[in-house]
């Protein structure tokens, strides 16, 4: 499982899962692209890791003329693009009754909109690479949930993003499968994130730990050698599937 010479553009890159994503597709052998609308962190991020290694994009995902410039950009600086994961998001807690149209709004068009605009930009790389003849032409991992799979309270938002980056997944494997080029979801749990802050307070704690069969919330670091895995030549054969990586939490046939 290797992922040397590699250039993997990573979303939400610079904080939190996206940095453990970063830190781990290093360590395999990738160069990344991390892209952030936080030019503190992902600024932070890039120097940490190396210049050599990583480069830092700011801006937004949903804008898709900065998506579009950034992965010519990217192209430009590394000299291909060969991977991406879909991993920023955002959450707005309410419950259903008092979700205000601006709180739904928002986390769809990042988690959602933000996801098919990277994906299209990509995809379309990846697309010109297989008509180039490249045997690997490109290989994409959205991040999904939990939530997607089973509901959540209070985050119906946030459910429905992340059921709706499932259907993207599997629409965008059957389409993209002619040019060998692979797409697959991740569904975490509760990683140790701020994001996750509130369901880890007391009051909730040992609710969610109950459920969760290998009895702990996982760590960035947890989720990150499996969704590097569906990038590499180990998961050629792997597309339109979503991966759990949530500790047992959620569990189907």
């Amino acid at each position: 499982m290797s992922l040397h010479g590699r250039v993997i553009m990573i979303t939400g890159g610079g904080q939190g899962i996206g940095r453990a994503l970063a830190d781990f597709a290093v360590s395999m052998g990738a160069r990344v692209a991390l892209v952030d609308i936080n030019r503190e962190a992902v600024e932070l991020a890039v120097a940490e890791i190396g210049a050599d290694h990583a480069r830092a994009y700011v801006g937004n995902i949903v804008d898709p003329v900065f998506v579009g410039a950034t992965v010519s950009g990217i192209v430009e600086h590394f000299g291909s693009l060969d991977g991406l994961i879909n991993n920023a998001g955002i959450g707005r807690t309410a419950m259903l009754h008092k979700m205000t149209l601006p709180e739904w709004q928002q986390v769809i068009d990042v988690n959602l909109t933000g996801v098919f605009v990277c994906l299209q930009a990509a995809a379309t790389h990846f697309i010109a690479n297989a008509k180039r003849g490249e045997r690997r032409p490109g290989s994409i991992v959205n991040v999904s949930s939990v939530a997607g799979r089973r509901g959540t309270v209070g985050q119906i938002n946030y459910g429905a993003s992340k059921a709706g980056v499932l259907g993207l997944t599997m629409s965008a494997a059957r389409e993209l499968a002619r040019y060998n080029i692979t797409v697959n979801s991740v569904c975490f749990g509760a990683v140790e994130t701020a994001m996750t802050e509130v369901i880890r307070q007391e009051k909730f704690r040992d609710r969610y730990l109950e459920q969760i069969p290998l009895g702990r919330f996982s760590t960035p670091t947890d989720v990150a050698p499996a969704t590097c895995f569906l990038l590499s030549e180990a998961a050629a054969y792997i597309t339109g599937q979503h991966l759990s990586v949530d500790g047992g939490f959620h569990m189907s046939a």
